[in-house]
C-alpha cells in the first residue's frame, strides 16, 4: 500500500535521509516503502529548538529519520533527565515518549513529544500570568497526561534554562 502525499508550492518533506521541497505548483506523488516521512508541519530545525521539550523533539526527530537511533540515546536520555529534575510534572510525557522509542515505536514518540511542547508552554504561559500551578491534569491541547498528582514546584523557576 503506498502514501499518497499532496504538497503546497514550496511546502518541505523529508523521506528517509532525503529533503524534498516542492516547486512552484501543488504536487500529488504516490510514496512505497518503509522509509520515514516527515512534513514541514513536522519538521524541527537546529535553530527551533531553543527549549528543553523542543531539544527533546528534536532528537527523537533523529531517532525516527536515523537508520541507527540507538547512537542519540544518550543524548536523549541526558535531556530528558534534565527536564525531570527541573520540572517533575513533565514525567508522564516523557515517559510516554520514552515507551514508545523503547518499543520501536519513533514517530509515536514523535507525536508524544509534539505533546511535551504544548505542555512546556503552557507552564511557561502560566508561570508568567499567574502563581506558575500548572497540573499534568489540566488539558494540554484538549489531552490530559493523566496521573492525578499535584506539580511539582518548577512553576516558581526561570523559564530560561536557569
Amino acid at each position: 500500500m503506498s502514501l499518497k502525499v499532496e504538497l503546497k508550492p514550496g511546502e518541505k518533506i523529508i523521506v528517509g535521509e532525503s529533503a524534498i521541497t516542492n516547486g512552484p505548483h501543488r504536487t500529488r506523488f504516490f510514496i512505497e516503502g518503509d522509509a520515514p516521512i516527515l512534513r514541514q508541519k513536522d519538521i524541527m530545525s537546529v535553530e527551533d529548538a531553543n527549549s528543553p521539550a523542543k531539544n527533546i523533539y528534536f532528537a527523537v526527530q533523529l531517532m525516527y529519520l536515523s537508520k541507527t537511533p540507538e547512537k542519540f540515546h544518550q543524548n536523549y536520555f541526558e535531556l530528558i533527565n534534565e527536564l525531570i529534575s527541573a520540572a517533575p510534572s513533565t514525567i508522564p510525557f516523557v515517559t510516554n515518549i520514552s515507551n514508545n522509542i523503547l518499543n520501536n515505536k519513533p514517530y509515536k514518540a514523535l507525536k508524544e513529544a509534539k505533546k511535551l511542547i504544548r505542555y512546556e508552554e503552557a507552564l511557561i504561559s502560566h508561570v508568567q500570568s499567574s502563581d506558575g500551578n500548572l497540573s499534568e491534569d489540566d488539558p494540554v491541547d484538549g489531552e490530559s497526561a493523566g496521573t492525578g498528582s499535584k506539580p511539582a514546584p518548577e512553576g516558581r523557576q526561570k523559564a530560561s534554562g536557569g
